[in-house]
């Protein structure tokens, strides 16, 4: 007979620092080894390793490292206290003063490199960071936790410590600039990250500590599972549980389900969310991806590097994704302004490189890609910008319904292409695109021929992809600090957001904003004429038959069906694998399915939905025209018709502006009743431009369409093996030549 734990009594004996002994007895029971396992990991924290501190003067290394230390039973090092003065024989202040603040570095490193400890809670100098060499000798036996305290937190405590300078600081600079100069130097040498929001108590932030190295260290406790798994002992001997870094690269499950976290959404606290308030978009990208990616996957000064790259000069607004008041209780998510004009950027220009950071670099990759309008050229560009070194190894094919886009949709597609992106037109819908694909990625036939004949493995980049959906939390995320930033609410009070949706993937980000305490009070669903999935949040009847795709004026929504729905029904269902493979089998084979009450129920709690007609459509953006000069794109036409509807104006609505105007012209001029439209794309966004419009017209979309010009276009046929073998001639034009 197995027993919990072995043996009736253990006693065991364990210094802690030097002169305090622990004994315990205890009785054989599942409590003890519940406890036994927690202390033991505890213990395990350190080994050999020391918990290195470090963050800026005035958060608190010192106490809270003393509470780790005390807590671990291990020893504490103060350098300033402990290496600095001990060495020097004079106080630190004593040591600036005379030395002055650029020598005063090179003196702390020196002595910092002399210094060695192992199994000790270290707490570092404001400055310590700044001395590279020094900080790269500490960090090779090392855990570097940055306490992460706001700026104006740093500046209170200053203050009531009578702290007017700090080394580094010549006259003239102000504490708060010489603070944001000194964060380059703190994310440079981190590998986790403690928010250390305002009124929190030194034991609260040594156990935040404590958490985050536990974290660090176990690496294998954040995994994936596909929508469809169904729990069992032997899930991880059958390969189904996946890390980050596997979920990325292969971007489908192997089963059809899509992957998710198999423990559930990170969260934030109130306290934490409050303190990216004054954050810039960036920072806040990069503190809320750490939360969901672990350091053994990207580490945290790589991420950072992505998340710049991404969010830098590409974008032609400095503040990424801007809130605007519109009118009314209404503000907008103007999500518009990267280089290809929608939505799908802010995604796309980080996913690429975590990508390539995730790949294994002894395989070529083509990434596959499904696209409704948008996601087409945002793909092509994001890729393109990878380095030279990657764009050899990872190349991306987009399939677009050839009569299912807009026509300066396809032109920018088309003028996107550059060396490692080609688009193609399929003569079919949507919904076809990415059944296909789907099916090519469940063909283990086909994707062990490519890797086995050309070294080729394909991936996704649609939504169905977590790299893909989760940069879209950000910006719900965002949106709401930039409300309580301008006043307008304070933290906790609720909001409501309305998205036009077809694939259900942006919808999907702003539920998980919720999940992780954004107070999101209500998403509202906004659909076009395609309102499939109007009716299934409405009834819970989710009923493709006798449904016909319709060409609207907002083909990005042009969609019947919703690959993310899957993520959120396994949410909702508790992780209930089976139910969702259920449910999708028989939408698959009956076109059709319905969601029992109590998840109907649960579906509601969170959402509403409402659609609108090519009419209303093109009357809501006359009328927002006329009353504030204001251009909205179809999509976000959509959107602001339903939410007049929908939205009981108790609370402010932010309504995603998905797409920019100018990549629609045809239907802006008719909206606002100018008569004469001409064929040309480049002729009506510069006849779109005549009318100083409000945004302006997108000069990167313009710059694009004159690409158009240089570039082939490809069309194939509604069918897989078609689709199939135009993937194998890519590949064999793209790759062959390094076999």
């Amino acid at each position: 007979m197995f027993h919990v734990v072995r043996y009736q009594h253990l006693k065991l004996t364990q210094n802690i620092g030097s002169s305090i002994h622990l004994k315990l007895i205890f009785p054989r029971t599942l409590a003890f080894a519940q406890l036994w396992k927690s202390w033991l990991s505890t213990l395990s924290l350190v080994g050999d390793q020391n918990i290195v501190l470090m963050g800026p003067p005035g958060a608190g290394k010192t106490t809270v490292g003393r509470i780790v230390g005390h807590k671990l039973g291990c020893r504490v090092i103060d350098v300033d206290d402990d290496v600095l003065e001990t060495s020097w024989n004079m106080s630190v202040s004593e040591k600036l003063q005379d030395v002055g603040s650029r020598q005063f570095i090179e003196e702390e490193g020196k002595a910092l490199l002399k210094f060695s400890a192992s199994g000790s809670v270290i707490s570092l100098s404001g400055s310590n960071p700044m001395h590279a060499a020094s900080m790269q000798h500490v960090k090779k036996n090392g855990i570097v936790v940055y306490l992460d305290v706001p700026t104006r937190d740093i500046i209170d405590r200053l203050e009531l410590m009578k702290v007017d300078r700090i080394v580094g600081q010549d006259s003239g600079i102000s504490m708060r600039d010489i603070l944001q100069f000194r964060k380059q130097f703190y994310k440079k040498w981190y590998d986790i990250r403690v928010l250390c929001e305002g009124g929190l108590t030194a034991e609260t932030v040594a156990d935040k500590v404590l958490d985050a190295v536990k974290r660090y260290q176990d690496s294998e406790s954040e995994t994936f599972i596909s929508t469809r798994h169904i729990r069992s002992e032997m899930c991880e001997q059958k390969g189904l549980v996946k890390y980050f870094t596997e979920a990325v690269v292969e971007g489908l499950a192997s089963d059809g389900g899509l992957f998710v976290p198999e423990k559930g959404l990170p969260t934030f606290t109130a306290g934490e969310w409050q303190s990216l308030v004054e954050a810039t978009y960036v920072e806040r990208a990069q503190i809320i991806l750490e939360r969901f990616i672990h350091p053994a996957d990207i580490p945290a000064f790589k991420l950072g590097e992505i998340v710049e790259i991404a969010y830098g000069e590409n974008f032609t607004c400095s503040k990424i994704a801007p809130l605007r008041y519109l009118t009314g209780n209404q503000f907008l998510l103007e999500l518009f302004h990267g280089p290809t004009a929608s939505f799908k950027d802010l995604a796309l220009q980080l996913m690429p490189h975590l990508f390539a950071y995730c790949v294994p670099k002894r395989c070529n990759y083509l990434v596959l890609v499904a696209t409704s309008g948008d996601t087409g050229s945002a793909v092509l560009d994001g890729f393109s910008r990878l380095s030279d070194t990657d764009k050899q190894r990872i190349a991306v094919v987009t399939f677009f319904p050839e009569d299912g886009v807009s026509q300066i949709q396809k032109s920018q597609m088309i003028g996107c292409q550059r060396e490692n992106g080609w688009s193609v037109g399929v003569k079919s819908d949507f919904d076809f695109c990415q059944t296909a694909i789907k099916k090519i990625f469940t063909n283990s036939d086909y994707s062990g021929f490519l890797t086995v004949e050309y070294g080729t493995a394909l991936s996704a980049a649609n939504s169905i992809n977590w790299a893909r959906l989760l940069p879209q939390v950000i910006y719900h995320a965002s949106a709401y600090l930039d409300l309580v930033h301008q006043n307008i609410i304070t933290f906790g009070s609720p909001i409501d957001v309305c998205i036009p949706t077809g694939n259900f993937g942006n919808v999907l980000a702003a539920l998980y904003a919720k999940r992780m305490g954004i107070p999101i009070r209500k998403c509202i669903c906004a659909s076009n004429e395609n309102n499939v999935l109007t009716d299934f949040i409405r009834t819970g009847l989710y009923d493709l038959r006798g449904r016909r795709l319709m060409q609207t004026s907002s083909p990005a929504i042009d969609i019947l069906k919703s690959s993310n729905l899957e993520r959120h029904l396994h949410l909702i269902a508790s992780g209930d694998g089976q139910l969702v493979t259920q449910l999708f089998s028989k939408l698959e084979k009956q076109c059709h399915f319905q969601l029992q009450k109590d998840l109907l129920e649960k579906l509601q709690q969170d959402l509403v939905a409402g659609w609108c007609s090519e009419e209303d459509c093109l009357a809501a953006i006359h009328s927002v025209y006329n009353t504030t000069g204001y251009i909205l794109d179809t999509h976000t036409a959509v959107a602001k018709v339903v939410a007049d509807r929908l939205q009981d104006r108790t609370c402010p609505v932010i309504i995603s502006s998905t797409a920019h105007y100018s990549k629609f012209a045809p239907a802006i001029l008719r909206a606002l009743r100018i008569a004469e439209i001409k064929q040309n794309p480049l002729s009506q966004l510069h006849l779109l431009s005549s009318y100083s419009p409000l945004p302006p017209v997108h000069r990167g979309l313009l710059e694009t369409l004159k690409e158009n010009e240089k570039q082939k276009r490809q069309i194939c046929a509604a069918d897989v093996n078609v689709m199939m073998a135009h993937i194998e001639t890519v590949i064999q034009n793209k790759f062959m030549k390094v076999f």
